[in-house]
């Protein structure tokens, strides 16, 4: 075969080889390795926690007697509480827990505060004389007699406030008590259960209040269980009678009430368990209709 000319060996070109991807360069190399070694150092240093001052090098505390002073812990529950106080819980719950029969539950319901308001208003104008009032009176007459002056009638004891169980009682009795206020907290209840159905069967206007510490502040006492007003003055009469309307409507006159069972509320943990109970009792009835 002839050669081959010079302008066809030079129109076909031997083809090139491809190009390699370029390596990183090494200052970028260099970037990254910092980069990371500067995060392990930082890892490094937050798994030990902070640096420590020297000045100030970090002492653990030692709560054994006689060292540092223990944290104020709140020891609510670890405290022996008197026995009254214990007695006071323990009473709440029960009549919560248990049935209570009406003639105590009743006591449980006494007048709000904006309804024993003007009762106790009331009650403040027919306070007894207190001892230093007395003995201030008695020697008043007795001056009076030496001048002789003429004595006058003592009718400041008509209209006062009458207190202690038998003379509030006795009075009910004969009926000469116009109104008569029962203390909600006597204890024991049996003292005070049955004036409230005396008053009723002898027609006598009642109130059951909180407590009895505010009753006996009106007779200088440190408690009264009951109190009875026997004499109004003229002035008085209208707002008398808006106590006693009040007094009917909620205790003597509502047969509602009267009949009314109180306590019979289980806690928190029964009542989640009677919920669960009756959710269960109802699905399985639902299923034995579809049967």
């Amino acid at each position: 075969m002839p050669p081959k000319s010079k302008a066809t060996s030079a129109a076909a070109p031997a083809p090139k080889a491809a190009a390699a991807p370029s390596a990183p360069s090494g200052a970028a190399s260099k970037k990254q390795s910092a980069a990371k070694a500067a995060k392990a150092t930082a890892a490094a240093a937050a798994a030990k926690g902070p640096v420590e001052n020297p000045l100030y090098p970090a002492r653990k505390k030692n709560f054994r007697i006689g060292n540092d002073i223990q944290r104020k812990r709140d020891l609510t529950r670890f405290v022996k509480w008197p026995r009254y106080v214990r007695v006071q819980r323990q009473r709440k719950v029960l009549y919560e827990r248990l049935k209570v029969p009406p003639a105590i539950s009743q006591f449980h319901k006494p007048l709000d505060r904006s309804e024993a308001a003007p009762l106790f208003k009331l009650l403040d104008k027919y306070k007894p004389e207190s001892k230093l009032e007395k003995k201030a009176r008695i020697a008043k007459e007795a001056e009076d007699k030496v001048a002789g002056k003429v004595a006058k009638k003592l009718t400041s004891g008509l209209c006062e406030v009458k207190f202690g169980l038998n003379h509030v009682t006795t009075l009910v009795e004969e009926k000469k008590a116009k109104l008569v206020i029962i203390a909600s907290d006597v204890d024991p209840i049996e003292l005070v259960v049955w004036l409230p159905t005396l008053c009723r069967k002898l027609g006598i206007p009642y109130v059951i209040v909180n407590n009895k510490s505010v009753l006996g502040k009106f007779v200088h006492q440190k408690k009264a269980a009951a109190l009875a007003l026997v004499n109004i003055k003229s002035e008085d009469l209208s707002s008398f009678e808006r106590i006693v309307d009040v007094a009917n409507a909620k205790f003597a006159l509502n047969v509602a009430g009267q009949k009314r069972w109180g306590g019979g509320i289980m806690g928190l943990k029964t009542q989640k368990r009677l919920e669960k109970r009756a959710k269960q009792l109802a699905i399985e009835q639902a299923k034995r209709a579809q049967l």
